[in-house]
């Protein structure tokens, strides 16, 4: 089924080019269960054959999830939690899934949207709960586009240095996830504890 579906995937972006890229982003972030890896990851592989344009590549899937991740907050503010659990199931969105969403969001606020962008699963569902808690749409659509801008940079590049041998890292992607995490997570501390030292001297 999987290999079904890669092989599609791989056909689509082969034919359809840079809307196939910005059409499979938007179902992927619009929680249809479509491996954003995989799509990115092969339009890397056309641009290292000279078919596609790198930059263009990692634009369109940005504006595809930026977009799908639209309709996913529309749902979430105007359906709130009953709509998305009475047909979430059409999509293969589980309870369980759209709860740890909604606790990834309660404990870390507006930056989980920027965050979760860089972890499997919890990236997809993120804007349901953003939806349903009324964040403002312009910090939204900025953390968002933050998030979602080196998610898809970096599998486009990988495809484009891997070439023909992309499928070989498909099963790496939930490690090297995590240790994104991680650095950026360290990263903002970092950021954080700086500005704190600056305001307060003495301490």
């Amino acid at each position: 089924m999987l290999e079904s579906v890669n092989q599609w995937i791989q056909h689509s972006v082969g034919q359809w080019g840079y809307l196939a890229v910005f059409l499979l982003m938007l179902l992927e972030s619009a929680n249809i269960p479509i491996p954003s890896e995989v799509t990115m990851l092969v339009g890397g592989l056309l641009a290292s054959q000279g078919k596609l344009n790198f930059w263009v590549v990692g634009l369109a899937g940005t504006a595809g999830n930026l977009v799908g991740s639209w309709a996913s907050y529309a749902l979430g503010r105007t359906g709130g939690r009953a709509l998305i659990l009475r047909y979430g199931r059409y999509v293969r969105l589980r309870e369980k899934e759209l709860d740890h969403s909604e606790r990834w969001f309660a404990r870390y606020g507006d930056s989980a949207v920027f965050f979760s962008r860089l972890l499997p699963v919890v990236r997809t569902f993120i804007s349901l709960p953003a939806g349903i808690a009324e964040m403002p749409l312009g910090r939204f659509t900025i953390y968002t586009t933050l998030g979602c801008l080196p998610w898809t940079f970096a599998l486009t590049w990988t495809g484009l240095l891997l070439g023909d041998h992309w499928e070989s890292v498909l099963g790496y992607f939930h490690d090297a996830t995590a240790v994104i995490v991680v650095a950026a997570v360290v990263l903002v501390g970092l950021l954080v504890w700086r500005s704190h030292r600056r305001r307060n001297p003495r301490k």
